[in-house]
């Protein structure tokens, strides 16, 4: 997810007959500018940099380690883990809504916005708790209150942030762009997680204001990167839906923006042709979309049997301090910064599913990985350093390859709604995944957490299925 100087200049105003614009909002049938597409793509690299910062705070092992301290119950655990995949549900309102807007900018600006600005409330908590004026159990219910509306308002412009970058990167090169995105991320989370595991760990008052501190940093930074979303060029849904079928000059538009991004120009080529177009029917009826949702659903079922209670493990289990986990977790964004570009390339060469099959084997056998990690010196120096490593590695093509191979199956017109019904039933599934983990773990007759790990081995084996029968749209 290279830094970047955003240039500071405003979208073009163009307008379209019987369809009314806001200042900002660019028509789809007109050729977007070199300079546009230029400034759209270093906008949204620095964005997700700035988005990065802020999710540090905002959830992860730093959350985690918070509500540890405040002596949260593992059911409170729990629902912190779901509650991000439940509110997926409500995905598909949120690109409804989209959908009759003018400005895919002013919508995200009135619920990413709202949703970031919510966690200021917990700042104030935190300040109240240490003022005497609330108690912990207090703190912990206005905590799972604010992950629950912030992540509430994100879901409702989650598909509308996709369908926008959709428009703007053109698909021979997503592999690639996402790759240098994602890896901008990672670099930042590289550098980052263990400055903030070492302020909330020695904080001088107490590691529950140094998070309130780290909480703060990230909620200025996640404001300033949805500022960099107004050098990006806006969208005006209703035009997109209604000449979907009637783009001019993409060819010409897709062969600038691969210049752009490979930082040369050069002729145009033959192989730039934009794949075709599905037919807006009813999303029931696309058969190939299905088989993605399937995969998708159980992937998410699979995956979150296990992956919420890995950080669990490590500092309740195990009880290893939170600036451990916190060096693990960099060494994760590390691995993932140094494959990111190198999976969005071989991406953009041989397609998403063939890595997908493949790499997903590996992210199946993954949790049989921890079977038998311990507290000695060497599963602390070197196994569990190894395991994030690997994860950072693998996951890194997986969420590439799964945002990817999404883009290029759902038709153009009316796209956000199939990222909201994908996020939707994903979400669903991750929760009832998680709540079923949780289940598991309580009984020990089933092993605890290291029989969840098994388990969730054998299911995600079992994920990889559907996706044998999915078509990727070929490649020009």
């Amino acid at each position: 997810m290279d830094f970047v100087q955003v240039e500071t200049t405003a979208p073009r105003t163009l307008e379209i007959p019987q369809i009314a614009l806001p200042p900002t909002a660019l028509s789809l049938t007109s050729r977007i500018p070199k300079d546009a597409i230029r400034t759209s793509l270093k906008a949204s690299t620095t964005d997700s940099v700035l988005t990065a910062v802020y999710s540090l705070g905002t959830g992860g092992i730093l959350l985690s380690n918070f509500l540890v301290e405040l002596g949260a119950s593992p059911v409170v655990f729990g629902m912190l883990c779901s509650i991000p995949m439940l509110v997926n549900l409500i995905q598909p309102l949120g690109a409804y809504l989209s959908e009759r807007s003018t400005s895919r900018f002013q919508y995200s600006l009135r619920t990413h916005g709202i949703g970031r600005l919510l966690w200021l409330v917990l700042v104030i908590g935190i300040v109240g708790v240490s003022l005497g004026v609330i108690n912990n159990h207090q703190l912990v219910i206005l905590t799972l209150l604010i992950v629950l509306f912030s992540n509430l308002l994100g879901g409702l412009g989650a598909a509308s942030w996709l369908s926008w970058v959709a428009m703007i990167v053109p698909p021979q090169l997503r592999g690639r762009y996402f790759g240098i995105r994602n890896s901008a991320a990672s670099l930042t989370n590289l550098v980052c997680v263990p400055i903030a595991g070492l302020v909330v760990s020695h904080w001088y008052g107490g590691s529950i204001q140094g998070y309130g501190v780290v909480l703060l940093v990230g909620i200025v930074f996640g404001i300033v990167g949805l500022g960099c979303q107004y050098f990006q060029v806006d969208m005006n849904p209703q035009s997109q839906n209604t000449y979907y079928g009637k783009l001019p000059q993409t060819n010409e538009i897709q062969q600038e923006a691969r210049e752009l991004l490979a930082g040369s120009k050069g002729d145009s080529s033959n192989g730039d042709s934009t794949p075709p177009v599905a037919p807006a029917s009813s999303i029931w009826k696309n058969s190939n979309f299905l088989r993605f949702l399937l995969y998708f659903s159980f992937w998410a079922l699979a995956v979150n049997l296990s992956s919420p209670f890995f950080n669990l493990y490590m500092l309740d289990t195990l009880d290893l301090e939170v600036s451990y986990v916190t060096i693990y977790n960099s060494l994760q964004a590390g691995a993932t910064l140094l494959m990111l570009i190198v999976w969005g390339k071989l991406a953009d060469k041989i397609g998403n599913r063939p890595i997908l099959i493949c790499i997903g084997i590996l992210v199946a056998a993954t949790p049989l990985l921890w079977l038998g990690i311990g507290v000695n010196r060497l599963d602390i120096w070197l196994w569990l350093p190894l395991l994030h490593i690997l994860a950072g590695g693998t996951w890194a093509a997986i969420d590439l390859c799964n945002n990817n191979i999404q883009l290029a199956i759902a038709p153009t017109k009316n796209q956000s709604i199939y990222f909201a019904i994908a996020a939707a039933v994903a979400g669903a599934s991750g929760a009832l995944g998680t709540t079923i983990g949780s289940f598991i773990v309580q009984f020990a007759q089933f092993g605890g957490l290291l029989g969840l790990f098994a388990v969730s081995s054998l299911f995600r084996l079992a994920a990889l299925i559907p996706l044998l029968f999915v078509k990727e749209p070929e490649r020009a």
